[in-house]
């Protein structure tokens, strides 16, 4: 009986150090993408000329080329900081000689004609760099 005790308390231990393990790696990861979407920076001025229009009619609040422009992004990559849902919209910026809306895209959080952070992305939201204005 005493070993049995011994064994049950030992996997109650170890349950609670794996559920309080768990709980600090995802507050670490969600501090990882916010660091992560921080430190890969890009100057505005440094962006594709494409890009830079889509910056300009995003702070005119259109007109846009596409229509998908200015819906909202949802972040199901989880790359960018955390935040409510409608918080992100994305735009696509042209890529030349594509004929579909390609990979890049600028996405930018907060309201739509005065966002508080754009991001940018050529590579399908397998990464993205913030636009530093």
């Amino acid at each position: 009986m005493r070993r049995t005790l011994a064994i049950l308390r030992t996997y109650a231990a170890k349950r609670a150090l794996l559920v309080l393990c768990s709980a600090a790696l995802a507050a670490g990861s969600l501090q990882a993408r916010e660091y992560a979407a921080e430190r890969n920076e890009v100057d505005a001025a440094k962006l594709p000329v494409e890009a830079r229009d889509v910056l300009d009619r995003v702070r005119a609040g259109g007109p846009f080329r596409y229509e998908r422009d200015g819906v909202a992004f949802g972040n199901r990559e989880r790359l960018l900081p955390d935040r409510k849902r409608g918080y992100y919209h994305e735009y696509t910026v042209k890529t030349p000689g594509v004929r579909t809306r390609g990979a890049r895209r600028i996405v930018c959080g907060g309201p739509r004609e005065t966002p508080e952070v754009c991001y940018y992305t050529d590579d399908h939201y397998a990464s993205f760099r913030r636009i530093r204005e």
